[in-house]
């Protein structure tokens, strides 16, 4: 477990930001980043004042990551590249989250170093990492900024053969009780648009590999426009199944057997594969993984129940 508690005593009364400060040798966003987040606990109870004056025992919650042996595939002196494996978490949810790439990330470039962006749980392939504070803020504004254009490949639900794109806007639901899509295509929603090409069709499974170009990076944008044209990605667990089996996802009571005809995988067949980008330099990184060989774990088409 990465979080580890740790008891002190404040001798003299002041506010819980300053004692961090001057202590524990944390920067002022930090310490109430810290505080904020619910790691200092008085009497057993988070407290997320900042400036609330504490005096006494206090508890402080720690990150402190337990590597597995995952590497950086590339780093230089300011940002890291990491292999995510599908089923990993990028940043814990909870500090009672057992493990996510956030252990290694830290590992490996150091008690400042962060994710500067995400992808979803099941999703494998490249994940950026800043190794400071300073690297963290350029790479962010970046991202937002569209100057890091990725790519992702999918296997998808039926026949492709030729490049087509999706304009489609995305808007994020707030009702989930008929409906467990966490977004939709509506066109109250945000501009969206993804560029796909066509890589290669197997005919006894009736899938097609895509190259996915999102030219926009909204929440689940890829996995949306590709249900939306009736094409839902292999193994997605929310957009292309009936609700119950999302609802039986979701509250984890779903048996992988059942999975893998619902949704034609046992994991979200999708793999985010190059970052391309300017830092200094012109950098353009691809996933070592061969994803092709995922195809592998696609359910033959007569025993999978995809809604479209």
């Amino acid at each position: 477990m990465p979080f580890v508690k740790r008891r002190f005593s404040v001798a003299e009364e002041m506010p819980a930001f300053l004692y961090l400060i001057r202590q524990h040798h944390l920067t002022p966003p930090n310490a109430q980043s810290l505080i904020r987040r619910g790691r200092l606990l008085v009497d057993g109870i988070s407290m997320v004042h900042p400036g609330k004056r504490i005096c006494g025992d206090i508890e402080l919650v720690f990150f402190e990551p337990a590597s597995r042996g995952i590497a950086p595939v590339f780093e230089t002196n300011d940002f890291a590249l990491f292999e995510k494996s599908s089923g990993l978490l990028v940043h814990p949810k909870t500090m009672e989250t057992e493990y996510s790439l956030l252990d290694e990330i830290r590992h490996f470039c150091g008690s400042n170093a962060n994710a500067v962006h995400r992808i979803d749980m099941e999703t494998s392939g490249i994940v950026m990492a800043s190794k400071h504070k300073g690297s963290e803020s350029t790479l962010k504004l970046l991202f937002e900024a569209r100057g890091i254009q990725k790519s992702y490949l999918a296997w998808v639900d039926g026949y492709l053969d030729k490049p087509f794109k999706v304009d489609a806007p995305l808007l994020v639901r707030e009702d989930y009780s008929d409906d467990k899509h966490k977004i939709c295509v509506d066109e109250s929603g945000k501009e969206a648009l993804t560029y796909f090409e066509p890589l290669e069709y197997d005919h006894g499974l009736d899938a097609t590999l895509l190259a996915c170009y999102p030219h926009t990076g909204r929440t689940h944008q890829i996995r949306v426009h590709l249900f939306h044209v009736k094409h839902p990605i292999l193994g997605d667990p929310l957009y292309g199944v009936p609700f119950k089996i999302a609802n039986d996802y979701l509250d984890g009571v779903l048996s992988q057997e059942e999975r893998i005809v619902q949704m034609g995988a046992p994991r979200l067949l999708l793999h985010a594969q190059s970052l391309k980008f300017h830092y200094g330099s012109e950098f353009e990184i691809y996933s070592k993984i061969d994803f092709r060989d995922a195809k592998n774990l696609i359910t033959p088409k007569e025993r999978r129940k995809f809604n479209k």
